[in-house]
């Protein structure tokens, strides 16, 4: 698959999405590749979204969100806060403005308005901006980024914020127990909420042979971390992000005993430098 170029300041945003491949995008030198389905046999929309964002030659932004607080508010609040956060973004890109207060400026903005549709509706978020080499992450919930190295190290692994995730980041549980934890859907960091917050990571160079994943709960309650792993720390991205969807599904729909099942909504972005120069 041939990535497309995207112009600087251009956006692709993925809403009800049920995609039977990735789409992917030359940004910030390297490919993004994108993927995001609906639960199996569910019949409404899919409550994700994604976003990837052309902010410069060597600057991108990619966006996840995942809806929560049933069909019409999860779906809602999603696409909220794509369209705030984005709207943000390319603003600042039109204006020379620094992206960091653009990402924070859009999400306050987004939780504010999926506060006042007063729909109970909420909503995750994982964002990566890429810049010269370097990512940084802001996350809300229980959506979450991964960086791996080509060796397969864990470089970086975001928190769940989460009872669940809390406990597991302390070593209080395991990953098997985290994933079949009775109270693993509560979360406790929601945009739509007063006091929702914003984790704000580090920037951390790109080697040029790491893979960097953003996905929503569909993907991360259906895989274990070795396996996400494996399949992103080699090849080509799209190849890495179809497989991974693809394994996703598999577990939706074949639960098995020993491996996660958690039927949901599954929206990843997968990026990586690997064969591209810069």
């Amino acid at each position: 698959m041939k990535p497309e170029k995207l112009q600087i300041g251009e956006v692709r945003t993925f809403v009800e999405a049920d995609m039977l491949e990735p789409l992917a995008f030359d940004v910030a030198g390297g490919t993004a590749a994108v993927v995001s389905v609906r639960r199996p046999e569910k019949e409404g929309p899919n409550e994700d979204a994604a976003a990837v964002v052309a902010a410069g030659e060597s600057s991108a932004v990619l966006i996840v969100s995942d809806g929560c607080g049933g069909m019409a508010g999860g779906q809602a609040a999603a696409r909220v806060a794509g369209k705030k956060i984005t709207a943000e973004i390319q603003s600042a890109i039109s204006h020379g403005l620094p992206l960091r207060m653009a990402i924070l400026d859009g999400i306050e903005q987004a939780n504010r308005q999926i506060i006042d549709l007063k729909i109970g509706a909420g909503a995750t978020l994982a964002i990566v901006h890429v810049e010269d080499g370097d990512a940084r992450t802001y996350h809300v919930g229980d959506s979450q980024i991964l960086l791996v190295g080509g060796r397969g190290k864990v470089k970086m692994l975001t928190t769940s914020h989460s009872p669940v995730g809390y406990a597991f980041e302390a070593g209080v549980l395991d990953e098997s127990e985290a994933l079949d934890h009775e109270d693993r859907h509560l979360v406790s960091n929601v945009l739509g909420a007063a006091e929702m917050h914003v984790e704000m990571g580090s920037p951390r160079r790109l080697a040029e042979r790491d893979g960097l994943l953003a996905a929503s709960d569909g993907l991360l309650d259906n895989l274990l971390i070795e396996e996400i792993v494996n399949l992103l720390r080699l090849g080509r991205v799209d190849r890495a992000a179809a497989k991974l969807a693809g394994l996703g599904r598999e577990r939706m729909d074949n639960p098995q005993d020993g491996l996660p099942h958690k039927p949901d909504d599954l929206t990843l972005i997968a990026y990586s430098r690997r064969g591209r120069k810069g």
